[in-house]
């Protein structure tokens, strides 16, 4: 399997220390253009990999890694078995266009001293021409913008005949716009490193051989097979085989995780040990991976209500700044002065910080497998005071688990047999009833007992044979009106079971009652702690839509402490009651995972949908979960929060150096050098906290996590009120 024909190629390993390898990769000399993020990307996706950096032109790449001979192979094996062909080429960058033009005007600078007059003259003006024709144009063709307030403070500095201070303050603004630059393409790069791109070639079973076959053709169905240090490049279901398995990249779940047969896998995790046969189940732009490039590339062109805002400030303050700017000249006559108020710039520090800020947030939120589209969304999920969850698959797993087992007939079937018989026939159906009960049964390790053909009647039950009788299993009208069975004698059982909140599966054999099986929600392990969660984080309002009956419903809704409960409502009336909830003034965040949820994940101010969810769910919702944990709710909108402070404190922080800097500029205590690198420095310390600070808002996965409370068992309320609205005491 490790065997990879004519397409191999060894890299080079030039140098090595315990835990860092420098290796010389061939491929880079045919492709210095590939996207040194993407192919860094996918080294560090490899277990136990801490980083890596590729510099295309010395055709090398640097790997630090945990010191372990099998991870030092799985780099060199990756590097050799890349499709290198296949990797995506690097964005477009003016990094050394900017690099070269510093050069330059540093150049300009240091000579023009030692330069005759006239010629200091010429090649000052020279090198000042490209933003004197920039403020030139972007005056004629979008109006008074930054560009033109630099154009005048050059121009006037150089008039006046101080070269040398335009020529170094000049440096000082490309020193910045190369800085910003810089920085806001490390942004852009936090989200690329998630754009991880998936293996080209898969090896998948024809017949009874191994056969490496492009990715594009791999086929719903098709076995694939993965080792060691190898990524799963398809969704799909293991087939057979153990291993664990690093989901990382796709969770933000680091420790490794055990899978074999019948156990789900997705793609862009990582093999580390064990092998695997997979069905593959989602392929191409159907498998988890695609879907999620898919999203972030969206979510890079989405801008927030805050972005907006802080725009059109910074475009005001420029035409304020040129009308300042004007006054202090014809009020002083000083050109200097003058010159040192037009390099007072919020426009940078304000239009750069919001989107930065915004990137690194996304970039921590899909490290904890908290997909967020967008600066929009951030900002509403920080603003929402109102949770609204669909019961089924979000505070619940929407699985059902066997709760309790009532055998009528104990003598020829007991509790276990009469499982294991209904067990057998559902084993055939695709019911998450039968789910349930096969599941129950193999916990238990049953045994199968063998039947007749198994008849299916649609929203009823199944009927089959044993040893000769006729056995049907299903809902209690199904077998007291079509199958004659009666169950009446047991009316005291099923109203305790139905009180419960139970959902009941009756069995008849021969004509008569055999059984009965409760079965109930499982509620998840964290809802409580979750919900607890979101009240810590200023959610000021719980809600819970349900189809389940009242008793149930006001049931759930007691144990866990929501202020709302909206019971026995049909799909449709979801969106009605966002739409209501909206009308009353709140924000509401709703979280859901089903078809029927698509209409209130877009009526709400900012839709959450669950990682098992239908595409449709996932397609309309502004925030994605990725791992199915429901604390990540919580920690999407302790993420939300946090990032939107941040955002507010840059602007705050911009705001006020730049209105200082500009007040001192104007009472001439600044002079044009000091304005321009002070201002410069401010505009990049508000980037690089933007980019910094969102990763200390979160330092373990649990940070939003709330002391946990005893699970109850959930108790029926003996006098339920009429209506079907549970409204918490206060």
């Amino acid at each position: 399997m490790s065997s990879r024909g004519p397409r191999q190629q060894v890299p080079q390993v030039v140098h090595e220390l315990p835990c860092r390898l420098r290796v010389r990769a061939p491929h880079l000399f045919r492709r210095p253009d590939v996207d040194s993020v993407a192919l860094a990307g996918l080294i560090e996706a490899l277990p136990g990999v801490t980083s890596a950096r590729v510099n295309p032109r010395a055709c090398s790449v640097v790997v630090t890694y945990d010191g372990k001979t099998r991870v030092r192979r799985s780099v060199l094996r990756r590097l050799a078995t890349l499709a290198w062909a296949d990797l995506p080429r690097a964005a477009a960058s003016d990094g050394d266009g900017h690099l070269i033009r510093l050069a330059a005007i540093g150049l300009a600078a240091a000579a023009g001293p030692l330069l005759p007059p006239v010629v200091r003259s010429a090649v000052g003006w020279l090198t000042l021409a490209p933003a004197l024709a920039a403020g030139a144009t972007t005056l004629a063709r979008r109006g008074v913008r930054v560009e033109v307030l630099d154009a005048v403070a050059l121009g006037a500095s150089a008039a006046k005949g101080d070269m040398t201070t335009a020529l170094i303050t000049y440096f000082l603004l490309n020193l910045g716009e190369h800085l910003e630059a810089s920085t806001r393409r490390s942004s852009d790069d936090l989200l690329r490193q998630l754009l991880k791109p998936q293996p080209q070639r898969v090896w998948i079973e024809h017949g009874r051989e191994l056969v490496e076959v492009g990715l594009d053709v791999v086929k719903r169905g098709d076995i694939v097979v993965v080792g060691p240090g190898e990524m799963i490049a398809v969704d799909g279901q293991v087939v057979s085989g153990a291993a664990q398995v690093n989901e990382a990249a796709i969770s933000g779940e680091f420790v490794p995780a055990a899978r074999e047969a019948g156990d789900r896998v997705l793609s862009g995790s990582v093999v580390e040990e064990g092998r695997l046969r997979i069905r593959a189940v989602a392929v191409g732009d159907d498998t988890t991976t695609a879907r999620i490039t898919r999203f972030l590339k969206e979510s890079l062109n989405q801008r927030s209500a805050i972005q907006e805002t802080t725009d059109r400030f910074a475009d005001a303050r420029v035409k304020l700044t040129l009308g300042l700017g004007g006054v202090i000249w014809l009020l002083t006559r000083d050109i200097t002065r003058m010159a040192s108020v037009f390099l007072v710039d919020y426009s940078c520090a304000l239009k750069l910080g919001t989107p930065v800020a915004i990137k690194a947030t996304m970039y921590q939120g899909a490290h904890r497998g908290i997909l967020i589209k967008g600066g929009h969304a951030l900002e509403r999920l920080a603003e929402c005071d109102t949770v609204v969850f669909d019961k089924t698959g979000t505070l619940t797993h929407g699985q059902l688990d066997v709760t309790d087992i009532v055998a009528l007939a104990r003598e020829s079937w007991p509790e276990r047999r009469l499982l294991a018989l209904i067990a057998s026939i559902e084993e055939h159906s695709i019911h998450p009833v039968a789910d349930a009960v096969v599941s129950a049964a193999r916990e238990r390790r049953l045994g199968h007992v063998s039947h007749e053909e198994v008849e299916f009647i649609v929203a009823h039950g199944l009927i089959s044979e044993v040893d000769g009788h006729r056995v049907v299993i299903g809902s209690r009208h199904f077998l007291e009106e079509h199958e004659g069975v009666a169950c009446a004698g047991q009316a005291d059982t099923v109203e305790r079971l139905e009180a419960e909140g139970k959902n009941l599966l009756f069995v008849g054999l021969a004509g008569q009652l055999i059984g009965i099986v409760a079965l109930r929600d499982r509620l998840r392990d964290e809802a409580a702690t979750t919900l607890t969660a979101l009240r810590r984080l200023g959610i000021g309002r719980l809600v819970i839509i349900t189809g389940d009956r009242r008793a149930k419903a006001l049931a759930l809704g007691k144990a866990l402490g929501v202020d709302e409960v909206f019971a026995e409502q049909p799909p449709e009336a979801k969106a009605d009651i966002v739409t209501e909830l909206q009308a009353r003034g709140r924000k509401v965040a709703f979280v859901g995972d089903g078809v029927n949820d698509a209409p209130a994940l877009i009526a709400a101010d900012v839709g959450i949908a669950m990682p098992h969810g239908a595409d449709l769910a996932r397609a309309t919702a502004d925030i994605v979960l990725v791992e199915d944990r429901l604390d990540a709710v919580a920690e999407a909108r302790d993420l939300a929060m946090r990032g939107m402070a941040l955002i507010r404190s840059n602007f705050r922080i911009a705001v006020g150096v730049n209105s200082l800097l500009f007040l001192a500029a104007s009472l001439g205590l600044s002079r044009p050098l000091l304005t321009a690198f002070l201002h410069n420095g401010t505009t990049i310390g508000v980037l690089l906290r933007g980019l910094a600070g969102v990763g200390k808002a979160l330092p373990a996965r649990q940070a939003v996590a709330a002391p946990r409370e005893a699970a109850a068992e959930i108790a029926v309320e003996e006098e339920a009120p009429a209506n079907v609205r549970y409204l918490r005491a206060h």
